[in-house]
C-alpha cells in the first residue's frame, strides 16, 4: 500500500549555532558567527521557499539546534519572522533555550512570534558535571530564565536532564532532580548520556555509567516523579496532566514531518530524508539531503517502533487504517511477546508491560527479525 499524500502539519528547524560546544553533543553544530549566520539565513530563506508549505499549517513547530538563542537578537527575529506565515492556530510553537544566551530582548522577540512553550536545557546542577559537560550556566541562571520566560508569557516549560554521566553519582542524580522539580516546569525530559565517537566526550575516552547503575537510575527517576504530579508518557518524558509535547507526540506517531536546514531529519509520503550536516554544503545547495524510500515492510515496523515507546502503545486503529492489516496479523510475534507478559493489549492499543518496558530494545530486535 502507498502511504497517503498529505502535507504535514509538524515542523523542525535546526539552528546549526552555539556559543560553546559542550562535550555530549553529536547533533550538527559550529561556534556561532554573526556573518556566518547571517549567509546560513539566506540559504534557509531558500529552502523554506522551496518546500511549498501552506499557510497557517503548522500544528507543531519546534526550533532546536544547537542553540537558537544564541543567534544575536535581530538575526533571531529574523530566523522567527521566516516562519510566521505557517503557523497554524493553536499551534503549540517551541524554541529550545540555552539559560546562557536568554535575555529580555530575545525573550519578548520569542513572544511576539507565537512562541509558546521553550525547552531549557538544565541537564544537571553539580558543578564539577556542568564544568565537565562545558557548559556555563547554574541552576540559578535555568530559574532566572523560567521567570523571564514567564513574564513575556511564554508560560509552557520543559527542562531536559541528563543522567549516566561519567562519574555522576545516584547522589547527584537525586539532587539534580529535586531541584528540577522545585522550579515547577510543566515538562520533565530524562536522557541517559550515550558516548558517540565524534564527540568530546568520545575523543577523550570518556565512559557512561555501567547498565547496573544506569537501570537503577531509570527505575528511580520512574519511581519518584509521579510523586510530584509528572507521569511519564513515554520512555524519557514526564509532563503535568496535559502539558504533554504535542510536537514529540507527532514523532511517536510516526505522523509526517518537515525537516529544515543543515543536520534536519524529516518524513514525507513514505520518504525520510536527512538533510546536509555540512554547513558550508547547506549553504551552497539548501536542498541537498540524503532520501530513505520506506517500503512497506519498514513504515509497520517503525509504527510499532515509535509507538511502543509510548506508555499508550501503539492504536491498532491507526495501524490498520494506515496499512490495511490488523496489527497482529501483520506481525505474528506480537502475540507471543504478549504470551511471555513483555507486550499487552489494551483498551485498543498494543503497549509494554511494566515488565517489557525497561527492555524495549530488545522487544523491537524481535520485531525486526
Amino acid at each position: 500500500m502507498t502511504p497517503k499524500s498529505n502535507t504535514p502539519q509538524s515542523l523542525y528547524l535546526h539552528v546549526p549555532f552555539c556559543r560553546t560546544i559542550c562535550s555530549y553533543c553529536d547533533f550538527c553544530h559550529t561556534v556561532y558567527r554573526r556573518e556566518r549566520a547571517e549567509t546560513w539565513l539566506n540559504a534557509l530563506k531558500e529552502d523554506l521557499s522551496s518546500r511549498n508549505i501552506p499557510a497557517s499549517s503548522q500544528k507543531t513547530v519546534y526550533i532546536g539546534g544547537g542553540t537558537p538563542t544564541c543567534l544575536d537578537a535581530d538575526l533571531l527575529d529574523r530566523l522567527l519572522s521566516m516562519l510566521d506565515f505557517c503557523i497554524g492556530e493553536n499551534c503549540e510553537y517551541t524554541a529550545e533555550v540555552n539559560p546562557e544566551t536568554l535575555d529580555q530582548e530575545k525573550a519578548q522577540i520569542m513572544a511576539a512570534h507565537g512562541i509558546t512553550r521553550a525547552s531549557i536545557g538544565f541537564q544537571t546542577d553539580n558543578p564539577r558535571l556542568l564544568k565537565m559537560m562545558n557548559r556555563h550556566h547554574t541552576a540559578e541562571t535555568v530559574r532566572e530564565s523560567m521567570e523571564l520566560l514567564h513574564e513575556n508569557g511564554i508560560a509552557d516549560i520543559s527542562l531536559d536532564l541528563m543522567y549516566s554521566l561519567p562519574g555522576q553519582t545516584m547522589e547527584d542524580l537525586k539532587q539534580a532532580v529535586h531541584t528540577a522539580v522545585s522550579f515547577d516546569p510543566d515538562h520533565l525530559s530524562l536522557y541517559s548520556l550515550t558516548i558517540e565517537e565524534n564527540t568530546v566526550f568520545g575523543k577523550k575516552g570518556f565512559q557512561s555509567l555501567d547498565e547496573d547503575t544506569e537501570a537503577d537510575m531509570y527505575e528511580w527517576i520512574c519511581d519518584t516523579l509521579p510523586e510530584y504530579g509528572y507521569e511519564q508518557y513515554e520512555i524519557s518524558n514526564f509532563a503535568k496532566q496535559g502539558h504533554e509535547s504535542r510536537h514529540n507526540l507527532a514523532y511517536w506517531h510516526y505522523d509526517d514531518f518537515y525537516g529544515i536546514s543543515c543536520g534536519a531529519s524529516g518524513k514525507e509520503n513514505g520518504v525520510r530524508y536527512d538533510v546536509v550536516r555540512n554547513l558550508d554544503e547547506y549553504i551552497r545547495d539548501p536542498g541537498r539531503r540524503e532520501d530513505i524510500v520506506l517500503d512497506k515492510k519498514d513504515r509497520m515496523f517503525e509504527t510499532v517502533m515509535m509507538g511502543l515507546r509510548l506508555k499508550k502503545g501503539v492504536s491498532l486503529k491507526l495501524f490498520e487504517e494506515r496499512f490495511g492489516i490488523p496489527l497482529k496479523e501483520a506481525m505474528p510475534v506480537s502475540s507471543r511477546l504478549s504470551e511471555e507478559g513483555l507486550l499487552e493489549w489494551h483498551d485498543g492499543y498494543l503497549r509494554c508491560t511494566d515488565r517489557g518496558y525497561p527492555v524495549l530494545n530488545s522487544i523491537l530486535v524481535e520485531f525486526l527479525d
